[in-house]
């Protein structure tokens, strides 16, 4: 027998990125059990085992991985289809998938997301925010904005802005306990701890005249949570080094204070982030042009 319904290759593509059938189905809208029954249905169709079942997890046979790389590349192609033909009526159309840090959505992008959507009343937004790094070649995402340096080379990176993080506290704070002269004071302050892919960021490092020097700082709170971290530094409950795009505005209307401003830090990149060789729908080509006009803009400002 033949697949008998295309979009019952959706199961299989959602169970693989997921993990579960549970996963699969909340991704896309439907019930576990019904899931379940689609899958049967495929590998009955098929007269083979897609998945081997566990307690835990599914993990893909080898049937199930070959059917997986054409599921993928057919609805690839039907989005490339899609365009094409909406292409011809001069529209941008479909779902945008994207993934974006959370203060730098908060700070940054959200207006510039109801532009785009005003712009291109036919694209819809589905947005993830978080701070801990998606896998972009195997999450449902159709670009990635991403800090810091790349490497994944099955990515196509395209740089929008090169800052380098700042060093801020709020007046209150500052008022407190006053402000570190060099960077070696920040060990007798309250440095709150960005957790970066799981590990604390504790070394920060400072340049002058090209010598760096190191300082391991510590404080009472740590997170994950970059939009998180921004709020207690602004309520005065530390010391924070964050990207500058994430706190310009807090500087110029005077809820936070530079610190160090004669100090260089590490260059902390943001790109998008694609997958390589996926076709990209012109929507997607369409908002990272978008996104680098307005970066462009916000950086030479």
């Amino acid at each position: 027998m033949k697949i008998e319904n295309i979009a019952d290759l959706r199961v299989l593509v959602h169970t693989a990125r997921g993990g579960t059938l549970t996963a699969a189905a909340h991704a896309l809208g439907i019930t576990p059990a019904a899931a379940s029954a689609t899958l049967k249905r495929l590998e009955a169709q098929l007269g083979a085992r897609l998945f081997e079942r566990s307690t835990r997890a599914m993990r893909l046979t080898p049937q199930g991985q070959t059917l997986l790389d054409y599921a993928v590349r057919a609805f690839e192609l039907l989005d490339e289809g899609e365009s094409l033909v909406t292409a011809d009526r001069g529209e941008l159309v479909g779902t945008l998938r994207v993934a974006s840090p959370s203060d730098l959505t908060r700070s940054t992008l959200l207006p510039w997301f109801d532009e785009f959507l005003a712009l291109h009343p036919g694209v819809q937004l589905s947005l993830s925010v978080g701070d801990r790094p998606l896998d972009v070649m195997r999450d449902e995402v159709d670009v990635a904005l991403r800090y810091g340096a790349l490497a994944d080379s099955r990515l196509v990176a395209r740089p929008f802005a090169l800052t380098n993080p700042v060093l801020t506290a709020s007046p209150d704070y500052l008022r407190r306990h006053g402000a570190p002269k060099v960077p070696q004071d920040l060990v007798h302050h309250n440095c709150l701890i960005f957790n970066r892919s799981g590990r604390r960021h504790r070394i920060w490092r400072f340049a002058q005249h090209g010598q760096w020097t190191e300082v391991r700082v510590n404080g009472n709170r740590s997170v994950d949570d970059a939009s998180l971290a921004r709020e207690w530094t602004v309520a005065g409950h530390g010391i924070s080094l964050k990207s500058v795009l994430d706190v310009r505005n807090d500087i110029r209307e005077g809820r936070l204070v530079r610190l160090l401003p004669d100090w260089d830090t590490e260059p902390y990149p943001l790109h998008a982030l694609l997958p390589s060789g996926r076709f990209v729908p012109a929507r997607v080509r369409a908002f990272v042009d978008f996104l680098a006009m307005k970066f462009e803009a916000l950086t030479a400002s």
